[in-house]
């Protein structure tokens, strides 16, 4: 799959089409309900800028996945955020998790799927967001809609359940890297509750149920 290398800023410090991350970042970081998306030529993304960005909701994302982009009209939700999920089939069973941008609906980052729990896959999912926000130089807040994992991140322990075993030996050594993270490192995210009963489901989800 090519991989995007423009990208369209339609709400930022300076809208217009820029060829790199690192730039379209400068325009976006610290403002408020940023709207951009990447796409993979320059003309693509010039056509973009000249039309709405409504336009281009739900269309394929950096990793090729169809993102679900629900962001309701409410001033509670903070539009320059960052919204994991996790998914599993089975539970344990094939266990994925991805973090989405909430007011472009861009998929930032996505991995699996691994044998795990659907509440490992939401803990590793904040851990993730906070690791590559730190990485990046980011200060969005992380929705999630798991208190669960909201409240292992909170104590810096993955207190799941799940047998250690050859078959899960994966998915605990990236709790291991995850817990290792957390014990490590300062930050000011703020990790916040996903309203889903007020909201609708979190703009990261899979769409699975």
């Amino acid at each position: 799959m090519a991989k995007n290398k423009y990208y369209t800023v339609w709400a930022g410090h300076n809208i217009g089409v820029y060829d790199s991350w690192a730039e379209c970042q400068l325009q976006i970081k610290g403002f408020p309900g940023a709207k951009f998306k990447g796409f993979e030529t320059r003309e693509e993304a010039e056509y973009a800028l000249e039309h709405h960005y409504s336009e281009f909701v739900g269309q394929k994302t950096v990793s090729g996945t169809p993102v679900k982009t629900v962001v309701p009209d409410s001033p509670e939700i903070i539009q320059n955020s960052i919204a994991v999920d996790a998914a599993c089939s089975g539970n344990p069973g094939k266990m994925e998790y991805r973090g989405v941008h909430v007011a472009s609906g861009q998929e930032i980052f996505h991995f699996g799927p691994i044998f795990g729990t659907n509440n490992i896959g939401e803990f590793l999912a904040i851990v993730h967001a906070l690791a590559l926000s730190v990485q990046k130089g980011w200060n969005m807040p992380v929705y999630s809609d798991s208190v669960n994992a909201q409240l292992w991140v909170k104590h810096k322990k993955c207190k799941t359940k799940l047998e250690r075993n050859e078959k899960s030996q994966k998915v605990f050594e990236m709790i291991d890297r995850a817990e290792k993270w957390l014990a490590n490192n300062k930050y000011d995210i703020k990790i916040l509750k996903w309203e889903t009963d007020k909201w609708g489901e979190i703009p990261a989800d899979f769409g699975r149920k």
